[in-house]
């Protein structure tokens, strides 16, 4: 699980995000990123991130909290890469259940590095 301070958790937050947030796209993955103006009592020590997996993408839950585990687990790996004060949504394609950790890694990278989320990129 990631750390209570780098969740999305309002309805409010997510709504936001996908409203004003840039977008794109993958093979199994859509990724909204709405970067905030810097305040260091809002962001805390870095990035907001919610993960989405409608029922779309398959009917038994058991396979959608998989799926949500190892997204998890690839973002934990590039948490630290991330500028901080952004506010993050990622949306699971029905495709994705044929995806494993490492596409699952490969393609959040490229997208944040096409999002120019990724320290290095401005």
């Amino acid at each position: 699980m990631l750390p209570k301070h780098n969740r999305l958790r309002r309805s409010r937050q997510f709504s936001q995000v996908y409203r004003q947030g840039k977008k794109a796209i993958s093979a199994h993955l859509i990724m909204r990123v709405l970067p905030l103006p810097a305040a260091p009592s809002e962001t805390g020590a870095g990035p907001c991130i919610g993960i989405v997996i409608s029922q779309k993408v398959h009917k038994r839950a058991v396979v959608r909290n998989r799926l949500k585990r190892q997204v998890r687990a690839a973002l934990r790996t590039l948490l630290p890469r991330l500028k901080p004060s952004l506010w993050v949504v990622i949306n699971l394609k029905p495709e994705a259940t044929q995806c494993e950790y490492g596409e699952f890694l490969r393609e959040l990278e490229q997208l944040f590095t096409k999002l120019e989320v990724i320290h290095g990129h401005s």
